[in-house]
């Protein structure tokens, strides 16, 4: 992001990008409380305009993996063994209300859990390894391009990231397969974007005030 703090920190209108996340996934009701996982030594989540319905934990792992198993654990400690969690991004602030809705009607009675994903529309293109030219097309039939949240009862999701090799997963999802379950794929849209580089801040902006959230 060449910026001079962590991206979920930076300011998009009014607010943080983990601020306006954290709203979006308090949206629907149903969502009952929020757990932020920052780095041990983050001193500005606690300056943020949270909802009494957040807590901030100083449990951030050396891996997406390895922090949110922190925070599962964390949560085991509040949660019965059929509660379902939500894990959500903190540079996804576009999230849309209906997508969330949907994903807790969609999953919630799986056992398998579920996310919300986005079917591939490009054209893939396989690199020849560190030759920068095209060594193949890949069929983009099935594929879809995982996003957040993800939605796992909780002991399931506790169960897959403690699994031996669960640090090297990059999402949720990727864990809960290791156990032999199949999540559910739950449409998302293009809207629900992940902040990655600056020009990024300019497309959350105009989503949110396409949304009327700005």
């Amino acid at each position: 992001m060449r910026a001079d703090r962590p991206k979920q920190y930076l300011r998009l209108g009014s607010a943080s990008l983990l601020e306006r996340s954290v709203y979006s996934l308090l949206a629907d009701v149903r969502v009952t409380r929020a757990l932020v996982v920052v780095a041990a030594d983050d001193t500005t989540a606690a300056t943020l305009a949270l909802p009494a319905r957040c807590t901030i934990l100083a449990g951030g792992g050396a891996t997406r993996a390895a922090t949110v198993r922190n925070g599962v654990r964390a949560l085991l400690d509040m949660a019965g063994p059929d509660d379902w969690v939500l894990v959500h991004d903190a540079a996804r602030p576009c999230l849309p209300a209906a997508e969330l809705a949907a994903l807790i009607d969609a999953a919630g009675g799986d056992e398998n859990g579920g996310l919300l994903a986005a079917p591939i529309a490009d054209t893939l293109k396989r690199e020849e390894a560190g030759a920068g030219r095209v060594a193949g097309t890949v069929d983009r039939s099935g594929l879809w391009r995982a996003l957040t949240p993800q939605f796992f009862r909780i002991d399931i999701l506790a169960r897959a990231l403690e699994r031996d090799g669960a640090p090297s997963f990059t999402d949720e999802a990727a864990a809960v397969e290791a156990l032999g379950l199949r999540p559910r794929l739950v449409e998302g849209s293009a809207s629900n974007i992940k902040v990655t580089t600056p020009g990024d801040l300019a497309l959350a902006e105009a989503i949110l005030r396409q949304q009327g959230r700005w």
